[in-house]
């Protein structure tokens, strides 16, 4: 016979209905109460009857999350799956369920979010982007349902509730790094440029070079979408040029991996040939041969405070609309190194 909040209340020695506060986490209830009835509740193997919460709160106690592409395919790129994780994290901490789009294409993955609004499916929306001419956000915004974004968004900052990097100041370090190794010919290749964090980012290389009084080179700013083949093609325009550049910034860290397989099949070696700094410091910067230099976005914590942001916005959905900016920091590996000119490295 199932466990009732009757049987967990007698047991715990407190009320049924504050059992029941203490599922929705109320805070008339102290946290020394809370923790005696949640153990009570593990011991007696209580489970929280959802389906008759969400008639009675009418809370689904579920966050949507937009992907930037079908979750098919972002799910191939690091990055989703520890933004994924920090999501997670938070939402058990308070009980919540999460729910991915699963569209295959931009029109589709936007029908999936009307519908998940429409349809009551969701108390709150996570966008993972921030991107031009984006139809999500506008629409989260007209339909008053809670939402945070991970990335800058374009347009209504005093609306949107978001988390970021300073994805300027990030790579503008990632490029000062490289010309403090002695490098002044240096590249910076993105995935989709449609996306708001990339031309952050290529903003901030620009400062750096402008910065140190160094050419801006726009032969030397590529992009190729994430884990392509077209990196072959990225690779070969940059070796081509007169003056080819002794230096990579890159996105990715998959990207990354694209670019060093391509320079080893010419014979160029990272980073005796090529120094090559990375975004996101995933499990891939660190198994790579050699370990990439890469940037720490910490991925994690952007998906953690967007969680946190996201609940605490259903709960109080007049709350002010706050940014919170993750630092980074540059992990320096092994595919760096110091250019002394004429070809040679250190």
């Amino acid at each position: 016979m199932a466990v009732t909040i009757k049987d967990v209340a007698k047991r715990a020695n407190v009320s049924p209905s504050t059992v029941s506060r203490v599922i929705t986490d109320s805070n008339k209830i102290s946290e020394k109460t809370k923790r005696k009835v949640r153990q009570v509740m593990e011991e007696m193997g209580y489970h929280i009857n959802f389906n008759a919460r969400v008639l009675v709160q009418k809370s689904t106690q579920t966050i949507g999350i937009v992907m930037k592409h079908s979750a098919s395919h972002s799910l191939h790129n690091p990055f989703f799956p520890e933004v994924l994780r920090g999501i997670s994290a938070f939402c058990h901490e308070k009980d919540y369920s999460i729910s991915l789009t699963t569209g295959n294409s931009e029109k589709s993955i936007f029908n999936e979010v009307v519908k998940m609004v429409q349809g009551r499916r969701v108390d709150g929306v996570i966008v993972l982007y921030s991107k031009k001419d984006d139809k999500v956000v506008p629409y989260l915004i007209k339909q008053n349902i809670p939402f945070a974004v991970i990335g800058k968004p374009l347009s209504e900052t005093n609306k949107i509730m978001y988390v970021d990097n300073d994805n300027v100041q990030a790579s503008k370090e990632a490029t000062e790094f490289l010309i403090k190794l002695g490098h002044q010919r240096i590249s910076f290749i993105g995935d989709d440029p449609e996306f708001q964090v990339i031309q952050d980012r290529i903003n901030g290389y620009q400062e750096a070079l402008k910065l140190h009084e160094l050419e801006v080179t726009e032969d030397y700013i590529k992009s190729f979408e994430y884990g392509t083949a077209n990196g072959k093609q990225v690779v070969e325009e940059l070796l081509s040029l007169p003056e080819k550049p002794t230096a990579m910034i890159i996105s990715a860290d998959v990207n990354a991996l694209v670019v060093m397989k391509e320079l080893s099949k010419r014979d160029i070696y990272v980073p005796k040939d090529m120094s090559i700094i990375s975004f996101n410091n995933t499990i891939i910067s660190q198994l790579s041969t050699p370990p990439m230099t890469s940037i720490d976005t910490q991925t994690y914590q952007l998906g953690y405070e967007a969680s946190k942001c996201v609940i605490e916005l259903i709960g109080d959905p007049e709350m002010f609309k706050r940014s919170v900016i993750i630092p980074t920091v540059i992990e320096n590996r092994e595919t760096t190194a110091i250019y002394k000119g004429n070809g040679k490295y250190n």
